[in-house]
């Protein structure tokens, strides 16, 4: 039995109980693809991204060491937090990506992490920043994408692209980078954000900073263009953060400006 015919099975048993059908505009909320396959297509995706320099210009470890070492703590301080889900299943990967005029970082399911250049220059401090990630973290291990994608683009294109098709890779790796997420996905990711830099020595509220430095900007991110108001998640992400109790307050700023001078 294929993936695509298991995965239309669950479909149409969960259209049996609770919902209208998978053909149509909606689909259900539950994701239909199990982890092993995130973990599948995580690594279909990033063999695309990482093998396709012109379009995803991977800024090469050497000669970056300390760069990536620094990106890299930062991950490992949220994974290390104890709160996110498939901590030792994923592969929670980090490249960084070339680009100075681009403000974004995303998370391919199975947790191969990108941050751009241009938005590591942006930023101010390193909680600014490890609230970004830790956003793009909680996409990836609360599994939103697989959900989102399989809205975009069907079931069969991913099914595909696991299965090691180049065209639904390809298609695939394209859709992660802009992908847009719904008010429910974008507001739990925020909420886990807080929670991951809750558990360290951060202000919890770091990506609230993102969200205040970017109002006003003319380039606004694919992933910020989505609701909710940006001025409604700073408010939420403060909030949350002293509902949680969290004490951190490290922003780290002095050790970020002089990482941002290494990024030529």
């Amino acid at each position: 039995m294929t993936i695509y015919t298991k995965i239309m099975l669950t479909c149409a048993l969960v259209v049996s109980m609770t919902f209208s059908g998978c053909k149509g505009k909606k689909l259900p909320s539950i994701n239909l693809f199990p982890v092993s396959d995130d973990i599948k297509l995580g690594k279909q995706v990033a063999q695309e991204i990482e093998s396709n320099g012109q379009e995803y210009p991977i800024l090469p470890e050497r000669g970056n060491e300390e760069l990536y070492k620094y990106i890299r703590g930062i991950t490992n301080k949220l994974l290390n937090s104890g709160k996110v889900k498939y901590r030792n299943e994923f592969a929670w990967q980090v490249k960084i990506i070339n680009d100075p005029n681009t403000l974004n970082a995303f998370a391919t399911p199975g947790g191969y992490i990108y941050v751009y250049t241009g938005l590591i220059k942006f930023l101010d401090s390193e909680d600014q920043l490890a609230g970004v990630m830790g956003h793009e973290i909680a996409h990836a291990a609360l599994r939103h994408s697989t959900r989102q994608m399989t809205k975009l683009y069907g079931i069969q294109v991913l099914a595909n692209a696991v299965l090691g098709n180049r065209d639904a890779i390809k298609q695939v790796a394209q859709g992660l980078i802009g992908l847009k997420f719904g008010r429910k996905h974008e507001t739990e990711s925020d909420e886990y954000s807080v929670i991951y830099l809750c558990e360290t020595g951060y202000n919890a509220a770091g990506a609230a900073g993102f969200f205040k430095k970017m109002s006003g900007q003319s380039r606004v991110p694919a992933f910020l263009s989505t609701h909710p108001n940006p001025a409604n998640r700073v408010e939420e992400i403060e909030k949350k953060a002293q509902a949680l109790g969290c004490r951190g307050s490290g922003t780290y700023a002095g050790k970020y400006a002089q990482i941002k001078k290494l990024i030529r």
